[in-house]
């Protein structure tokens, strides 16, 4: 009897591979990389620009130079406390003729 769902063995994009649909685009915004980060930088000095633009300028500039910040996620469970462990695991096994 074959098995059945999950992925079969070399479906899929292989990793590394260029996503095609998004190629071209990404192409073009990269020709207007260096413009775009003068404008950043520009928008953040600007003494007349609103400081939530330049905040703004500056963490776009941080991001693209160092990466996005990892975010933090606390779990808990019911009423705010902590998640419950699993202490049992069940198999049952089922007859489809019975």
């Amino acid at each position: 009897m074959a098995a059945r769902g999950g992925a079969r063995p070399g479906a899929g994009r292989k990793p590394g591979s260029v996503n095609k649909s998004t190629a071209d685009i990404k192409a073009l915004a990269q020709d207007y990389g260096a413009e775009a980060l003068e404008t950043l930088a520009k928008l953040m000095r600007g003494t007349k620009t609103p400081a939530a633009a330049r905040v703004a300028a500056a963490k776009e500039l941080i991001d693209r130079g160092y990466g996005k910040a990892t975010q933090a996620v606390e779990l808990t469970g019911k009423d705010a406390g902590p998640i419950e462990t699993v202490s049992r695991v069940t198999r049952t096994i089922v007859d489809p003729k019975a």
